[in-house]
């Protein structure tokens, strides 16, 4: 059998939390894959030193994920298309605004039966349409494109903490087991399912919601009314991809994709953690990204922006009362209380 090769495109938290994954499951099913992992890493100097060279001979992502050793196998390359030649398997983990840029750089360097895997939480909106990332890799690069997402907070996976995840894909007979074996550890239990679509949706409205969450922590509000705000966008979330996308299947929203995601990224992500600087700040929430999340990019706030003008273009943006206020006071400084006084008009579970 032909081995695997495996090649991880982005280096940030997520990025380097699944690298050990990867690096350790590619040692032990030795057979099916290629003991060496490549990880594509944007170059930044670190104290005079380049990143990629602190990560090879440290095997730390001093940055991104301090504090945790990679795997002696996993090797940062800062050529795109140097770390993607002739890979069997692309992981993408790395933020969604980068994704065209980075894909057409890799255009000519795969092999011919390359399969891709999108780790993205987030869709993308062009024309007033939504798009999901793994079709968008797969139009531009030629090759299937899974797709992994739950209730994954990049640290605690580092940290071997027990957690789960989902991966979605077309064809799960044919592939499910390669990626199973991907990313199945002792810590991390992975379900396979094949409702790629809704598995996307949610990876992509939770962060509107743990937006949502976090104006409710800078507030001051208590547990009753933060667990009113996450049912009611579980349930706006449901809404969404059942309104707009054809398959979406109700039970993805129950898998960790769904529902463990959207209450982990409302109890400890980024997305919130900002939100919650952001109130009573007096600084716009791109000041705020910069001054605490050294370096990463929130996805919430970008994902509300484009999901706002989505539905505005539709007339529906009061069928969406939740995702709607959140966009309001983080875009247009409306009052924060305008958020939990969108709970009032949720609609009852149908």
């Amino acid at each position: 059998m032909k081995k695997h090769r495996v090649s991880i495109i982005g280096s940030g938290n997520w990025g380097s939390a699944i690298s050990r994954v990867v690096g350790q499951n590619v040692t032990k099913h030795s057979g099916m894959f290629e003991e060496s992992v490549r990880m594509w890493v944007f170059e930044e100097d670190i104290d005079g030193r380049p990143l990629t060279q602190i990560i090879n001979e440290t095997h730390e992502n001093v940055k991104y994920l301090p504090g945790i050793k990679l795997p002696e196998n996993v090797k940062a390359i800062p050529d795109l298309r140097a770390a993607a030649q002739d890979a069997d398997i692309l992981v993408f983990v790395l933020p969604h605004q980068f994704v065209y840029k980075t894909c057409d750089q890799l255009r000519g360097v795969l092999s011919a039966d390359c399969k891709g895997i999108s780790l993205i939480k987030g869709l993308d909106f062009r024309d007033n349409n939504i798009l999901l990332f793994s079709d968008e890799i797969s139009k531009i690069l030629g090759i299937p494109c899974a797709a992994l997402s739950g209730a994954n907070i990049a640290t605690e996976v580092a940290e071997e903490q027990w957690g789960e995840t989902t991966i979605a894909m077309k064809n799960k007979e044919k592939d499910g087991d390669l990626f199973h074996k991907l990313f199945q550890t002792s810590y991390l239990s992975v379900a396979v399912i094949d409702d790629y679509t809704g598995l996307q949706i949610c990876g992509a409205l939770k962060n509107i919601i743990a937006v949502g969450a976090g104006i409710c922590d800078g507030l001051k509000c208590g547990n009753n009314t933060k667990s009113a705000l996450i049912r009611g966008g579980l349930l706006e979330m449901r809404k969404f991809g059942k309104t707009f996308f054809g398959g979406v299947h109700t039970v993805t929203f129950f898998e960790s994709c769904g529902v463990a995601d959207l209450i982990t990224t409302c109890s400890g992500g980024r997305n919130r953690k900002a939100a919650e600087a952001f109130i009573n700040s007096g600084k716009s929430i791109e000041e705020v990204e910069r001054d605490v999340l050294n370096g990463q990019k929130l996805q919430g706030t970008t994902t509300a922006l484009e999901v706002h003008h989505f539905l505005k273009a539709r007339n529906q943006t009061n069928e969406f009362p939740l995702m709607t206020s959140v966009y309001k006071v983080i875009y247009e400084r409306a009052d924060p209380d305008t958020v939990i006084q969108s709970l009032h008009n949720l609609e009852v579970v149908k």
